[in-house]
């Protein structure tokens, strides 16, 4: 028969109940076992539901408590130095992914160790932590998730299928510990492979029939070296393995990268939603028992499903195959998805049209099991859903709310000047220096302040109508006058306003633009715990007013020092939304970029001398594959410079990125034409910075000095090594000090001691150069 499965599900909860027990047992206010009560009762309840909504495999294994490569890292032994005398697993865990600052005591040592670096998750806002292997590498199995995983459901009587990261991917996302730059990881397959056997034979021993391996590395661009390593790895597993094995690959297309690893697996699963291609390119590679996992569902959006488009490829495969051999799945795991559009209270009541428009994690399990359900039993037998989904896609296709001519012929009509700013750098930096007149190895930070409980508690209060207007205005004017006070007093050249009023920096303009909508529970995992609540994009946008003119001037009145206009840019504003997949991207965000040029051009109007545009997913964006990069990198350059370009010679422009690895693309970086670039660095060793000198980057440069994602605070000597290994690369009248990211996320004391920390080191360089 036709299988309904699923790859993975929101893991965080329904509501984000994973994320409260989590940050409980970090505080101190719950134990570890009361943590693992609480995560075995959301793994308890996903099962059920997954298993009430029709899919026959369920995953297990897909659930962690920060991230399923650092998971993976440490059930194998993958352990740094720097961690191993802490001895609790769970702290030492933690530690690799967060970082641990603890005081010594009676009993205890100090523990001062930062975390391991982060990286994005393939082209998701997903943050993964990355593996560090050395050529000694020695590998050891200790408490594999999936086997508990599968053991824990299986006391339930519930069957699942277990899920384990791959080794080539594995190894392949890894990276070479520091002092050994030249070692390939890969070179450590055959000592890790005989652990990869280990852990499939305890699963087939505690009665799993099949395992899912992870392998997204496949839609990457792969030397030969690395398609020899898939070949080897599975023909190894097979050899010494009886367990079905179902090797997934997802994000993107496999083309050749798949072939050698076929003949030794008992299943393929593709991502048909991003390649439906693909399906006649596999088709005659796999053998007369092989079994295609067709991934129909898209497991990134929230739009609903054409299902009659997929039963069709759906037939197609069951017409080479037969129904035996095909399983039907989502794209990917749909824990990059919400958890269900039941929650939606205020669209079902404000935009039931739009709600009839959206599935969820929940919803998109159901629309596995009816494309399952049709092709098996035939489309009459879900004939009623497949009316309803023929009517609510026909209703997307024609409706008022997504298309708005007057932007639409915005868009098209934008005059060649406007792509770019009229002087060149020299001259504008000039018109800054005279304007600004800031001092060597200028301070700043990249825009928000930790969002205490306080403003958290206002702005709910403010939402549900309990605070007026006029009060939640003089709550923010106060949070401003504050957060200016505390930056001059701490000594910072550059300003910023604080963002007390934001909620999120996507989120925050969503509300101040048309075409978005928002969701009451629309959670999604970013790192961690940290969770992000996209908006979603569904029609043409355009700028309601003034979105950020008033705090900002308000903000500048209380300082005589210069302030930054904070915006998020134009391509973060599409890839941290949930995207309308019924306009190409491109047209999306050209509309992004104008709303935000009119933004720009008022703020420099109203005295604001220097402007911030974020791009931090700008890399994020880029397509998988080299061979889409051009076009994506021409248009969505092109927006940046859309929306900053309408200023005068001494506005100053800033950007900034974070967790990216742009080595690739700084050809493309270089032409935003920003002014001064910030950038992560706190973590990534000189791997970001050697290429600042090599392609004699012009522009200024602030690497950050601190990883924001940690509550520790590095002392004033931590980072002015870094910041000396800065001024190896940057020339010295280009280089800022700031953090990696801003500082929503940490608390007050922490704040406040790594910024008097990052002003001293200032002020020791100063002296140093002057």
């Amino acid at each position: 028969m036709v299988v309904a499965t699923n790859l993975g599900f929101p893991y965080v909860g329904a509501k984000r109940e994973l994320k409260k027990s989590v940050e409980a047992y970090w505080s101190g206010k719950i134990s570890s076992d009361e943590l693992k009560t609480a995560y075995q009762n959301i793994q308890k309840n996903h099962w059920i539901l997954q298993k009430e909504q029709g899919i026959k495999h369920i995953p297990s294994g897909d659930y962690t408590l920060y991230d399923r490569v650092l998971d993976t890292a440490q059930q194998f032994g993958v352990i740094p130095t720097r961690y191993q005398h802490i001895h609790d697993p769970l702290q030492q865990f933690f530690a690799m992914g967060r970082g641990l600052q603890k005081p010594a005591t009676a009993t205890t040592e100090k523990v001062d160790v930062p975390a391991q670096e982060m990286k994005k998750w393939f082209d998701t806002n997903y943050h993964f932590i990355v593996p560090e292997f050395e050529p000694n590498q020695q590998f050891t199995l200790q408490n594999p998730r999936a086997v508990e995983q599968y053991n824990t459901a299986k006391a339930l009587k519930i069957e699942t299928r277990p899920v384990i990261v791959g080794p080539v991917t594995f190894l392949h996302l890894g990276k070479a510990a520091k002092g050994f730059d030249n070692f390939d990881t890969l070179s450590l397959l055959p000592k890790v492979l005989p652990l990869y056997i280990d852990l499939l034979k305890q699963l087939e021993a505690a009665g799993a029939e099949w395992v899912q391996i992870d392998e997204p590395a496949l839609v990457l661009d792969l030397p030969d070296s690395v398609k020899a390593a898939f070949e080897e790895a599975y023909k190894t597993i097979n050899a010494a393995t009886s367990i079905n094995t179902l090797v997934a690959a997802y994000f993107g297309r496999v083309e050749a990268n798949i072939s050698g690893l076929i003949p030794h697996v008992n299943g393929v699963h593709l991502d048909l939603v991003r390649a439906p291609e693909e399906l006649d390119a596999i088709l005659p590679q796999l053998n007369n028992s092989q079994v295609l996992s067709l991934g129909l569902v898209d497991g990134r959006n929230i739009w609903i499903n054409n299902l009659a488009k997929s039963i069709e490829l759906g037939q197609k495969a069951i017409a080479a195959l037969g129904k035996e051999r095909v399983f039907v799945a989502p794209s990917c795991s749909l824990a990059h998805s919400p958890f269900s559009t039941s929650f939606e209270k205020k669209i079902a009541e404000k935009n039931p049209e739009l709600l009839s428009w959206l599935a969820f994690a929940v919803e998109k399990t159901k629309e596995i099991s009816i494309i399952a359900s049709a092709l098996e039993n035939g489309p009459e037998s879900v004939k009623e859903a497949l009316a309803a989904n023929a009517a609510a896609i026909e209703s997307r296709r024609t409706s008022a709310q997504t298309t708005n001519p007057a932007v639409r012929d915005r868009a098209i009509n934008i005059p060649v000047a406007d792509w770019k700013r009229p002087a060149g750098f020299s001259a504008r930096r000039e018109a800054q220096v005279k304007k600004l007149n800031l001092p060597l190895f200028p301070t700043t930070t990249i825009g928000s302040f930790p969002q205490t409980k306080e403003i958290r508690v206002a702005r709910q209060k403010f939402n549900k109508g309990e605070l007026s207007s006029e009060d939640y205005d003089a709550f923010i004017k106060k949070e401003m006058k504050e957060m200016v006070a505390f930056q001059e007093n701490v000594g910072l050249d550059v300003l910023v306003h604080g963002e007390p009023e934001r909620n999120d920096m996507v989120e925050h303009f969503g509300h101040l633009l048309h075409g978005y909508d928002f969701t009451e529970n629309g959670w999604v995992v970013s790192y961690g715990s940290r969770c992000v609540k996209p908006p979603v994009i569904f029609g043409d946008v355009s700028r309601r007013g003034p979105m950020t003119v008033d705090e900002t001037v308000y903000a500048q009145s209380l300082t005589k020092k210069p302030l930054k206009g904070m915006l998020t840019g134009p391509v973060t504003m599409m890839k941290w939304s949930f995207v309308r997949d019924d306009l190409p991207l491109k047209d999306v965000c050209t509309q992004i970029g104008l709303a935000l040029r009119d933004e720009v051009v008022d703020l420099e109007a109203a005295g604001i001398p220097c402007i911030q545009v974020d791009e931090p997913a700008i890399r994020e964006g880029l397509p998988i594959r080299r061979a889409d990069w051009d076009a994506y990198l021409d248009w969505s350059v092109g927006c940046f410079r859309l929306s900053t370009a309408g200023v005068r010679n001494e506005t100053q422009i800033h950007t900034h990125m974070c967790y990216s690895d742009f080595n690739d693309i700084f050809d493309a970086i270089v032409d935003l034409d920003a002014d001064v670039l910030s950038i992560e660095n706190s973590k990534s060793d000189e791997k970001l910075l050697k290429i600042f000198a090599v392609k004699k980057y012009p522009q200024e440069v602030g690497p950050g000095l601190f990883d924001i994602h940690s509550p520790r605070v590095p002392s004033v000597e931590e980072m002015s090594v870094i910041f000396d290994n800065v001024i190896k690369y940057i020339p010295k009248e280009h280089a800022w000090i700031n953090p990696d990211c801003g500082l929503k996320t940490r608390g007050w004391p922490e704040t406040e001691a790594a910024l008097a920390n990052l002003v001293e080191v200032a002020r020791q360089f100063r002296a140093k150069y002057a």
